[in-house]
């Protein structure tokens, strides 16, 4: 995917190579690179306008959709990192990172303002519904270093009170650069966003499928839920990279199984558990 050390002048290089290719795929739409890189460019404006600069941190609490996308980009393209605020998590806990992370800004879809509603700092709306014009995307003048914060994930809480994970962009740029020659990633290839973004397997999917130019599709929490419908979807879809925690790829084994259905997939990639190959 080249040579940039940043994650989002890597994806402006491919958006710039195939701007009209499909990106993202949601629920029966589409959105192509040139596409997501003018709105991303649109939003971060707003977000540098709004204060945001080099490792200053964006809050970013969005169902899985468009504007999910859109809002992660946008943050890293204004210089700061993102912060997942997935609206699924329970209320305490969105109250507890908002508290930790003390993020400058948060992006919020219009209709889940009550998630953050202890939040005092500034709201931006992110609704593309609304924002009728994009012209302004061109990019904004980059001066940041790959050593700069990209994200900020939070552990699990298993072992105690969750913990914000500090990543630089030169950190996901290394770990596709190292698994490039095993994989041999592409144009033609198809993923899916299963995980929530606010869980680190999501970063694999999410800048692997659009830094080397593939489509991805996010997939709705409700489809996520159901391993029948997401099977469904990775047939209907031709989706040829899997990303699975072990757990729910035995799931995925049964539908598969009461489905019989030919599958295009070419890698499944493991993560997130231990893998037992005896269960």
């Amino acid at each position: 995917f080249g040579t940039p050390q940043r994650l989002h002048a890597a994806f402006e290089a491919q958006a710039a190579r195939t701007p009209a290719a499909v990106a993202l795929e949601f629920e029966g739409r589409e959105m192509s690179y040139g596409e997501l890189d003018r709105r991303a460019n649109a939003l971060a404006r707003a977000l540098r306008e709004a204060g945001v600069g080099r490792d200053a941190l964006v809050g970013v609490c969005a169902e899985r959709s468009f504007e999910m996308v859109v809002a992660l980009y946008a943050a890293l393209k204004a210089g700061g990192a993102y912060g997942p605020l997935d609206p699924s998590l329970p209320a305490a806990r969105l109250a507890d990172m908002l508290a930790d992370a003390a993020p400058r800004v948060v992006l919020c879809q219009p209709h889940l303002r009550d998630r953050i509603a202890g939040f005092e700092g500034m709201i931006v709306s992110l609704d593309l519904t609304a924002e009728a014009d994009i012209a302004n995307g061109a990019p904004l003048l980059d001066e940041g270093e790959p050593g700069d914060l990209a994200y900020v994930i939070f552990t699990s809480g298993s072992t105690g009170r969750p913990k914000g994970v500090q990543v630089e962009h030169r950190q996901v740029v290394r770990l596709f650069s190292t698994t490039e020659p095993h994989f041999g990633f592409g144009p033609r290839d198809t993923w899916t966003l299963f995980h929530s973004y606010a869980f680190d397997f999501s970063v694999w999917e999410l800048w692997g499928a659009l830094l080397y130019g593939g489509r991805l599709v996010v997939v709705s929490y409700e489809v996520s839920r159901s391993p029948q419908q997401f099977h469904q979807l990775v047939t209907e879809q031709g989706v040829t990279v899997l990303n699975q925690t072990p757990s729910a790829f035995r799931q995925f084994m049964r539908a598969d199984g009461e489905a019989k259905c030919p599958l295009a997939l070419k890698w499944i990639i493991f993560g997130g558990e231990a893998l037992e190959l005896s269960a």
